[in-house]
């Protein structure tokens, strides 16, 4: 019986392996809660009195003192307290637990000690929040879920277009009616012009008026041209093309008025203007001078559009996308009065420090941290905001340039017609002939 035992054994042991290669490949959910997480939590459990000793989470009480007479009695010698720790819970993704901070300490020292939970608990990160006052959750991820990024299921919207993926595994959406206004900032080849490919994808099929601005000659969005009601290739296009934009706010703004509502998605349907999506490629393009006097006055003429149609556009279907390697208060106090109105900011990797503070530093100096240590390897990882005001960890779908262009030949046909804007190109190119 005993060779029959063992060898019994060995082959539900061997079941018990290829099983759990199978669940980890193709479920990985499943694979998380039935070993990842039982393994996990036990080693957050027996390994947290160590780890908040060696990483300064612990504090030390005062030693009674007694008297005996006039005889002064000493307690016993200083021992650490450590803070408590809540039983771990499961989650789709990894695990969440938190700590009721002693008095005197602040959710900066458990920041600091991070790394250390990463490599003590054997997951893929610790993000360490503080969701009210003596109170800081630690939330590990067991695994990356940016490596492979899932198409993740999202609802149907106007000017609602998944992105991608986030790093809690949940769809990543940029939905204009709720951030109406968004800066995205990368690297060459850090992923920036796959993402702006991707939401012209995913507003293609919508009746939404796209309009791109391209300084670099139309290289970009050009691709795309089957599908932009407009494309401008110069400043000199461009400003004429955001003055007649602002005309049209004015002349939604009246209708709006006349109708006694606030904002255009409370006209009736009918009478409703089409919304319009402005994408910018290449911000710096619009700013830079060469010091003449007609450069230099393009360049303030396009920083003071843009900016109206950022401060007044949102309640009257008019959003700005606006993206660019480098952005920086060096291009002029234009773009930091425009940043300020862009809610929605995503950062890929770049080149210098001052553009990850420029889009991220405003908000959260934590996801400028994050964003600089993004790797020319994570081509598509972004850090990007929430409507809730946080940040988090992205990732976009990969849309090949030959899927975009095929999706905009195939909604061609629902490219609608700005007539403002028409006729300001033609007043352009009649004058300059």
């Amino acid at each position: 019986m005993g060779p029959i035992a063992l060898s019994f054994g060995l082959a539900a042991l061997a079941w018990v392996l290829v099983v759990g290669d199978l669940l980890r490949r193709h479920r990985p959910a499943w694979h998380w809660y039935l070993a990842g997480y039982p393994l996990t939590a036990c080693r957050v459990v027996f390994t947290w009195r160590k780890i908040a000793m060696l990483n300064d989470l612990s504090v030390s009480r005062r030693p009674p003192r007694g008297l005996l007479g006039d005889l002064v009695v000493k307690g016993d010698p200083l021992r650490p307290v450590t803070p408590r720790l809540s039983f771990p819970r499961a989650n789709r993704m990894g695990l969440t637990a938190t700590v009721r901070l002693h008095a005197g300490q602040t959710p900066a020292t458990y920041m600091k000690a991070a790394d250390a939970l990463v490599h003590a608990w054997k997951v893929h990160a610790v993000r360490v929040t503080s969701p009210e006052r003596g109170l800081v959750l630690l939330t590990a991820t067991a695994s990356d879920p940016l490596a492979r990024p899932g198409l993740a299921s999202a609802p149907a919207a106007l000017l609602s277009a998944l992105i991608g993926v986030l790093e809690n595994g949940a769809a990543w959406v940029m939905d204009l009616r709720i951030v109406p206004h968004w800066l995205i900032a990368g690297a060459t080849r850090s992923g920036k012009s796959t993402l702006l490919a991707r939401l012209i994808t995913q507003l293609a099929p919508q009746p939404v008026a796209l309009v791109g601005i391209d300084c670099k000659g139309g290289m970009e969005l050009g691709l795309f041209a089957d599908r932009l009601s407009t494309l401008t290739t110069c400043r000199r296009e461009a400003v004429a093309v955001l003055a007649a934009l602002v005309d049209d706010m004015q002349d939604r703004m009246r209708a709006c008025r006349a109708a006694g509502v606030r904002s255009i998605w409370e006209l009736p349907e009918t009478l409703r203007p089409v919304p319009v999506v402005v994408i910018v490629d290449e911000l710096a393009e619009l700013y830079l001078s060469d010091g003449r006097r007609e450069s230099k006055a393009e360049a303030e003429q396009c920083s003071t559009l843009l900016l109206r149609l950022a401060q007044l556009g949102a309640a009257l279907g008019m959003h700005l996308v606006v993206a660019g390697q480098r952005v920086g208060s060096d291009l002029g106090p234009g773009v930091t009065a425009l940043r300020a109105q862009l809610g929605g900011r995503i950062c890929h990797r770049v080149n210098d420090p001052a553009t990850a503070e420029m889009t991220l530093g405003d908000l959260n100096k934590d996801a400028v941290v994050v964003a600089q240590s993004i790797t020319a390897e994570e081509q598509g990882v972004a850090v990007c905001t929430g409507p809730d005001g946080g940040w988090s960890r992205a990732r976009s779908h990969l849309t090949t340039t030959e899927e975009a262009m095929a999706t905009a030949r195939k909604h061609a046909a629902m490219t609608p017609e700005l007539p403002a804007v028409d006729r300001a190109l033609a007043a352009l190119e009649g004058g300059s002939q």
